[in-house]
């Protein structure tokens, strides 16, 4: 069953008002009509709804009835990105989406070779934000992640706000270390946070790396290789998947 997610401002009682983008997926891709049902997520929960109203500018649909949640990882995990070159971060958003990342918090570095216009942020994380949302629905997520574009600071000051913080840092494995992601995600539990920063393709500079540990970051190797910037999340993510949903 086909599914969408809507702000929660789009529902009024028992009816979910949808995008004139959904609309016309559901009448132009999806050969949809109505008393079809599609299943709708606003953030507080997953709805099987039933079309009461369809055609090319709005989709009007009724709750039928609130579904249980269980395609989320048991923890939140925020990828902290620096801006990599081209599209990759795209690719990045979309893969991360699939694989349950909570957020994705898009930095400049100091060897990030992309840098975006102030300017052209917005439309850039409106982008970001729609490969996300058509991954979401595609790999059966309820909720949708949060895309930010944030300064290092920003990133530095989030330490507080998780129950453990990693770096993904190459020098690391290059040195043989390889038990500290292993042993963070051994005592995560069930609803903990998780945050990853990732560097660009250059890598964090040592100056970048000695903040984050005085921060409480903990430097982390992802096994014996070196690993691209756009595979890295992907890694730390499905890591994350084996070791909460598959090993045990």
């Amino acid at each position: 069953m086909q599914r969408y997610f809507v702000e929660q401002t789009a529902r009024a009682g028992n009816f979910f008002t949808l995008s004139k983008d959904d609309a016309h997926h559901m009448k132009n891709v999806m050969r949809m009509d109505v008393g079809d049902e599609i299943l709708v997520l606003d953030g507080t929960g997953l709805f099987r709804c039933r079309l009461e109203q369809l055609d090319k500018q709005t989709a009007v649909a009724e709750i039928v009835e609130e579904l249980p949640i269980d395609t989320e990882l048991p923890i939140h995990v925020t990828i902290a990105y620096a801006l990599p070159k081209g599209d990759k971060v795209e690719l990045v958003a979309q893969k991360a989406t699939e694989l349950g990342v909570s957020r994705l918090l898009v930095f400049e570095s100091a060897r990030s070779v992309s840098k975006w216009d102030a300017k052209k942020i917005p439309k850039k994380l409106e982008r970001l934000q729609k490969i996300s949302k058509e991954a979401a629905e595609q790999s059966y997520r309820a909720h949708l992640p949060t895309i930010e574009y944030v300064t290092y600071d920003e990133v530095l000051q989030c330490a507080t706000d998780y129950t453990a913080c990693l770096i993904a840092y190459e020098e690391s494995a290059k040195e043989g270390e390889a038990a500290a992601f292993a042993s963070t995600l051994s005592r995560l539990q069930s609803g903990d946070s998780l945050l990853v920063v990732i560097g660009p393709e250059g890598g964090l500079t040592e100056t970048e790396v000695t903040r984050l540990t005085a921060g409480g970051f903990v430097p982390a190797s992802l096994g014996r290789r070196i690993l691209r910037t756009e595979t890295a999340p992907l890694y730390v993510l499905s890591a994350v998947s084996y070791h909460f949903e598959l090993k045990g």
